[in-house]
């Protein structure tokens, strides 16, 4: 690996450190925070619905704007717009605000993420290719997923024990102040490789171009477009399930007031980040399909949330936490190194965003459902109704699989296709896999 590559790589990894730091300060204690401004289990999921509303309004907006005058330029106004909107949080909090201004703030959080989630990605991707970079993208993905775990852990535990010593607000401040830390090395240290902003067209011009070449890489190519149909139902019940821990383990717990236990909940997802992260370089060696693996693990995740339903252990409910939380996180790898491998440079910003685009959806119509199931029935009957949702996941993955996709196999030693091959050659699928393979 060239010593530029390694730059990128550290680049990636601290930016991904910096940005879980800030926001997860707040992860652990943010559904009760919500509550004690005087919202209810269902204005609060609605809040926070209203957020991946901002994402879904959003995400192809800024993606375009990644590809058009660069991702940096694209990251630089994510943080500084959570910076703004984390304030603004902290403010109707204080005055106990009325609901439309939650929706509206949570609105411009979520604007703030999408200028991350397609441009930080790509980003890395293009920089790779451009530093000759060898090896997998799981690898380097993984072991972002593990930098991001370390932060959410330390982030989401100090966040708690922050608001147990002084108040709710207190962990909204110090969030402020990481995102202005993170703005500024972002500011110095990422700079555009690989990959040219369209700058000397016209906007227009420029705009329609890199949409057109996101339908063309995202929607019409069938892997692609599977699955991302498979997004609504896993993240939109990610969303309500990370949440939703926060006032469901204090229930179990019996002390409705441990802030600490909240902040428990977000590092049991943190912790199962890190041991995601750490082992999907050898959990990947056990499959011959990407796809394989992310079957496997929607299925064993629809049968944790339901069995997080079922239990009225605080134990068991964290043992199986845990479990739920390592399973996703190694989704997440192969699932990014499947996506990246068929969509081409120049299109990569947007088509990643209107990924997240369509997984947020998800999050817009399940969070207010399942905060109202949680008001009527309780928080154990909305995790059962949760499986159920991220069970119509499952046939979409399945499709992708029938499709063959190029980035499909895995194969020890691989080049990562979008980092050896022009953007002609990445938009084709070439069916690869052999006829015959176990599961078949």
């Amino acid at each position: 690996m060239t010593t530029d590559a390694r730059t990128v790589q550290r680049t990636y990894l601290l930016l991904t450190l910096l940005t879980t730091l800030a926001a997860s300060f707040i992860w652990g204690i943010n559904t009760l925070f919500l509550l004690d401004a005087g919202l209810s289990n269902t204005e609060a999921f609605a809040a926070n619905a209203f957020f991946a509303l901002g994402q879904v309004v959003f995400e192809v907006p800024t993606g375009v704007i990644a590809d058009t005058r660069g991702r940096r330029f694209s990251f630089l106004l994510g943080a500084a717009t959570l910076l703004l909107a984390t304030l603004l949080y902290l403010v109707m909090w204080n005055v106990h605000a009325a609901f439309f201004g939650w929706a509206a703030a949570s609105v411009l959080l979520g604007l703030g993420f999408t200028f991350f989630s397609g441009a930080t990605e790509a980003w890395l991707v293009d920089a790779l290719r451009a530093t000759d970079f060898r090896g997998s993208l799981e690898g380097v993905f993984g072991r972002a997923q593990t930098a991001s775990g370390v932060a959410m852990l330390g982030g989401s535990v100090a966040g708690g024990v922050i608001a147990q010593a002084t108040d709710l607000g207190v962990p909204y401040l110090v969030r402020a102040g990481m995102l202005g830390v993170t703005l500024l090395v972002a500011w110095r240290f990422m700079h555009d490789l690989g990959f040219q902003p369209a700058r000397a067209t016209s906007t227009t011009k420029a705009v329609r171009a890199v949409l057109r070449g996101a339908v063309d890489a995202g929607v019409r190519k069938p892997p692609v477009r599977w699955m991302m149909l498979a997004a609504p139902f896993s993240v939109g019940v990610g969303f309500y399930a990370f949440y939703a821990l926060q006032p469901y383990l204090l229930e179990l717990y019996g002390d409705e007031t441990a802030y600490g236990i909240a902040g428990l909940a977000a590092a049991m997802v943190a912790g199962g980040q890190i041991a995601g992260g750490l082992l999907v370089s050898h959990v990947r060696r056990l499959f011959r399909r990407r796809t394989d693996a992310l079957l496997l693990g929607a299925a064993v995740n629809v049968g944790l949330l339901a069995l997080l339903g079922l239990t009225s252990s605080f134990a068991v409910a964290l043992a199986v936490l845990a479990v739920w939380c390592i399973t996703f996180a190694m989704q997440v790898p192969l699932r990014q190194a499947y996506v990246n491998g068929l969509i081409p440079t120049d299109q990569r910003a947007t088509v990643l965003s209107f990924d997240n685009l369509v997984g947020s959806t998800g999050g817009v119509v399940a969070q207010p459902a399942l905060g109202r199931v949680a008001d009527v029935s309780g928080y154990a009957a909305s995790y059962v109704v949760s499986a159920g949702i991220a069970a119509l996941s499952i046939p979409f993955v399945y499709l992708a699989r029938r499709e063959r996709a190029s980035s499909d196999p895995i194969v020890e030693g691989e080049e990562p296709v979008p980092l050896q091959v022009s953007a002609l050659d990445a938009a084709a699928v070439a069916p690869t896999e052999p006829a015959s393979e176990p599961g078949r």
